[in-house]
């Protein structure tokens, strides 16, 4: 059997990002699945011309254009970038160049550069690839929608990463429905570990700040004194798995997740999870760890926080670990493995056909 590459197109990322780290695993564990199997990640950013004509139209109206999206045709690859250690310690394999071989190569694009597919002409070129839509909400990356949907129909495969996005992208391109192929996302619970816990109350502000100050203000006068609430932003993955551990509470603002990762982090760490579901976490949001609030129901979210205050006991962590190790399986290191098993062998019988 010939060699095949699985090669993963990504922005340069200049911060911690989720759905990176996600691809870079996938990468990882690809290139130990199977010898016949290499993955390589390629950084792409906007080339100068390109970069300077959009920080000049967004100062004047020059180059206006009824086509929204970027162009992928303006695009170069950034040769030197490497992401952070602070956020990714684990050697990726970078490629260099996108003159990509129809016989030996796979492409894989994320769902923010759908349209790059024709803007690359991966199909006049009879180049293979697949479509990474770990986001829906980000699938409208251009509104050239025949553009898009070309992209679409033409992939060899449609890659998503929960239940939620499956239903999505069947009800939304039912004539797709055989090339849409779930791969399951883990998280480390090694890493993520219940220790002795404090009167703490976690969350990640990034999304729906709004909703989160003034969760925050309705809480002032309610919070009980020896109870403190934690924001985890900007600080590192060591912080957020020692925040994790010793609080007793998470609060969710997960809007519009494919998934949504932080949630599971926090049950695994022995907290109660309060909040938003935001779709994709629809598959893991049950009782007793998970508690559902409707998302913008301040009061309700205030409510359900004190009651879980004054009702909490010690014994809890104890009664939930049954719940905990379920959650632990469905999201383990080998059931992500056994998933990007089955796709790289799908890959393979696409590329030796």
């Amino acid at each position: 059997m010939k060699q095949v590459n699985i090669i993963y197109l990504l922005p340069e990322m200049k911060a911690a990002s989720g759905g990176a780290i996600v691809i870079y695993n996938h990468s990882l564990i690809l290139n130990n699945i199977n010898k016949n199997i290499s993955s390589k990640i390629i950084h792409l950013k906007k080339n100068f011309s390109y970069k300077l004509e959009l920080s000049l139209s967004k100062r004047v109206k020059l180059f206006s254009k009824s086509i929204s999206g970027w162009d992928g045709k303006r695009m170069k690859i950034s040769k030197k970038f490497t992401p952070k250690k602070e956020w990714y310690k684990n050697k990726i394999l970078i490629g260099d160049n996108l003159n990509f071989d129809k016989k030996k190569d796979f492409v894989v694009i994320p769902e923010i550069w759908a349209h790059f597919a024709n803007d690359l002409k991966f199909s006049e070129n009879n180049i293979n690839y697949a479509i990474f839509v770990q986001g829906f909400y980000h699938m409208n990356s251009t509104n050239n929608f025949l553009n898009l949907k070309k992209s679409y129909d033409d992939a060899k495969l449609i890659i998503t990463t929960s239940k939620y996005s499956v239903s999505y992208l069947n009800n939304m391109f039912p004539n797709l429905k055989k090339k849409i192929f779930k791969v399951n996302l883990s998280v480390d619970s090694n890493k993520f570990k219940v220790e002795k816990k404090s009167n703490l109350i976690t969350y990640m502000p990034r999304k729906l700040p709004d909703h989160s100050n003034l969760l925050l203000f309705y809480l002032k006068n309610l919070l009980p004194k020896n109870w403190k609430i934690l924001p985890l932003i900007n600080v590192s993955e060591k912080k957020i798995i020692k925040s994790l551990s010793i609080s007793k509470i998470f609060l969710s603002f997960s809007n519009f997740e494919g998934l949504g990762i932080p949630p599971i982090e926090a049950a695994l760490s022995g907290n109660k999870v309060i909040g938003y579901v935001g779709g994709g976490g629809s598959e893991y949001w049950k009782k007793p760890i998970f508690i559902k609030v409707e998302n913008g129901e301040i009061e309700d979210f205030a409510k359900k926080i004190i009651k879980n205050i004054k009702s909490y006991k010690k014994s809890w962590i104890m009664k939930s670990k049954k719940n905990r190790l379920q959650l632990s399986n469905n999201y383990s290191k080998k059931s992500e493995k056994k998933s990007l098993t089955l796709l790289s062998n799908k890959i393979l019988k696409i590329l030796n056909t």
